[in-house]
């Protein structure tokens, strides 16, 4: 993967992997991550996106690899939005992506940012949220999905993360565009469920293939 960086609106910068397939334009899929982890989780599942001709940029969150807080120590995470959204804006300035097939991926913390920014911006094309919660540290779920409306959305939880499991079962009626669940068992919560189920990152590359290409 190429190191690349880039400025939130607020003037933050942003490091991340870029992960490019050979065949170009490429669609491409946004990776966002979990609470206290790094972009780093993703590695093993962009390879699969690449080998099936889609473009990944994993970032890393500001103040990755801590537990999150805003800038003031408290709780409105309302600026991790910010770092995905200059995501999406990097990769559709670059001219090995293709105009207008983007999605983005996001695992518990980056699962609730992820359809955020998505139900703001119209541009990206589809979801897919691995252990999502309805509400998270001020993150609401609900309002979200229904501005992203009638766009793609997989929804994954593991059958022993209860609060994800009920709350990807809600989010099944939240906007008017498909909404798939996939249940796993025993593969846990958020990034670790890729390390868990082996097929889990199979499926997440055809779901974009099938709602990007």
């Amino acid at each position: 993967p190429q190191t690349v960086s880039f400025i939130t609106r607020d003037g933050v910068q942003i490091a991340g992997s870029l992960f490019l397939p050979d065949k170009r334009p490429a669609p491409a899929v946004v990776l966002l991550h979990m609470m206290t982890r790094s972009r780093h989780d993703w590695d093993g599942a962009a390879q699969k996106f690449v080998d099936a001709g889609m473009a990944v940029l994993s970032i890393d969150f500001r103040r990755a690899g801590q537990p999150q807080t805003d800038a003031k120590g408290g709780d409105d995470l309302a600026d991790l939005a910010w770092d995905a959204e200059a995501a999406r804006t990097y990769l559709a300035a670059r001219a090995e992506i293709a105009p207008g097939r983007i999605g983005i991926a996001g695992a518990s913390l980056g699962a609730n940012v992820a359809a955020i920014v998505a139900g703001n911006d119209p541009s990206v094309r589809s979801l897919a949220l691995l252990s999502p919660s309805l509400e998270y540290r001020n993150l609401r779920m609900d309002p979200a999905l229904r501005k992203f409306g009638s766009r793609p959305a997989l929804l994954v939880a593991s059958s022993e993360d209860p609060y994800a499991l009920r709350s990807a079962r809600g989010m099944v009626n939240m906007g008017d565009g498909p909404r798939e669940l996939r249940v796993l068992s025993g593969a846990g919560h958020g990034t670790v469920m890729l390390s868990r189920d082996v097929d889990l990152a199979t499926a997440l590359v055809d779901w974009f293939v099938r709602t990007l290409l």
